[in-house]
């Protein structure tokens, strides 16, 4: 009796721990199943433009998602597609002069992109072009790989700013600098006038430049500096600006894709802070060109008025290549400012986070790609996650 006692137990045990090593060995199939997933989906997005191959510069939903620049091969990615994809990160933000939620993605003071929720695309619509909204969860995030970090180093008498280029934890020495400098002048005439001035340098062996602008002899003057840096392949940009005021402003917010149109509107009116008093604009687009110089290119209605019975102001961008809406401003008191706006996110290398949570899943596998966005390198990482909860018991 004792014996067949120990037996039966014995026998319990075993089948215990040998259903417990079934289900480690299933678990462990469908990790491999997902990490596999997760592979195919990632470069299914970045080597498939979508379709209609041209959909990140038009209004319409895709009927195949991708983000596949529709003029190269590879990995190069659509800047316009990108910025059509519904921000992850972000609180959304409302308007209430057109009535629409914009999906927000905001790095500072002034340095934005708000685009319409009903021309974004949102992760239901693309998790069903992808054909995982009922088995597989995921996140994609667009990230550059070269920071251009600038900051004051004397803020007047002249200004000098701090460029410092680095790549993934390493930073970038004798990296080619290509900037442009702009200085706005909110004396004399209703809208801010502004100055531009280019130039060229080269990172020290730590990956440090200092660029010294004489023309700005104190420390109230309002100026924006962006600068391209390049080096054996690798392409990064960063910018920097200062403004008189940060509590009248204008926000830009892209209004039709295929059109080109921007809305500039006043910032009380966005935040709700009453009655907008008058601020003047002056609006500008900057085009990236081929040897990572900016070229200007000028805008109709450039100039205009928003606050004070102006509900807000319309521009229109000349062109379907990528580039930088730029916006100068005064309020009544000659105080002002400048603002930026990435028209394909690569001009400014704004990043870009699409999709779900994976917070609190059980596993989720990961993979990485290197991809260039006009030029500009980025990394591209996808999160996949399966819908279906499942572990090991016993």
């Amino acid at each position: 009796m004792v014996a067949l006692t120990v037996f039966l137990a014995a026998l319990l045990l075993f089948i215990g721990m040998f259903n417990q090593t079934i289900q480690t060995a299933v678990l462990y199939q469908q990790h491999r199943y997902i990490a596999s997933k997760c592979t195919d989906m990632l470069d299914n997005i970045m080597l498939n433009p979508g379709y209609p191959t041209y959909w990140g510069n038009s209004n319409s939903t895709p009927s195949s998602f991708g983000l596949q620049d529709p003029e190269f091969t590879q990995y190069r990615l659509s800047p316009f597609s990108l910025m059509r994809l519904a921000s992850f990160s972000g609180t959304s933000v409302f308007y209430p002069k057109t009535g629409l939620w914009y999906s927000n993605v905001t790095l500072g003071f002034g340095d934005s992109l708000l685009v319409p929720y009903n021309e974004a695309l949102n992760y239901s619509t693309a998790s069903n072009l992808l054909g995982t909204n009922n088995s597989f969860g995921f996140q994609l995030t667009i990230t550059p790989t070269v920071t251009v970090a600038i900051s004051e180093y004397q803020p007047s008498n002249p200004l000098i700013l701090t460029v410092n280029v680095a790549g993934n934890g390493f930073p970038l020495p004798r990296a080619n600098l290509s900037y442009c400098f702009l200085t706005v002048s909110t004396q004399g005439g209703s809208y801010p006038s502004y100055t531009t001035s280019y130039g060229t340098t080269y990172t020290d062996e730590q990956g440090f430049a200092f660029l010294s602008f004489p023309q700005v002899q104190d420390s109230v003057t309002s100026y924006a500096l962006i600068v391209y840096t390049h080096l054996s392949g690798l392409t990064g940009v960063g910018y920097h600006q200062r403004v008189s005021s940060d509590q009248q402003y204008v926000i830009p917010f892209i209004n039709d894709f295929s059109q080109g149109t921007v809305i500039l509107a006043h910032s009380y009116d966005v935040l709700n802070l009453g009655s907008p008093p008058a601020l003047y604009y002056n609006a500008t687009f900057v085009l990236l060109t081929e040897d990572f110089t900016l070229r200007e290119m000028p805008i109709d209605n450039a100039t205009g008025t928003v606050g004070n019975g102006q509900p807000y102001g319309n521009v229109k961008i000349p062109t379907m290549n990528p580039g930088i809406l730029v916006v100068t401003y005064r309020n009544s008191t000659t105080q002002g400012g400048i603002i930026l706006m990435p028209w394909g996110i690569s001009s400014l290398a704004f990043s870009i986070v699409f999709g779900d949570n994976a917070a609190g899943k059980e596993w989720v596998a990961t993979d990485t790609r290197q991809v260039t966005v006009n030029n500009i390198v980025y990394q591209a990482k996808l999160a996949v996650w399966s819908l279906q909860g499942y572990g090991v018991t016993g």
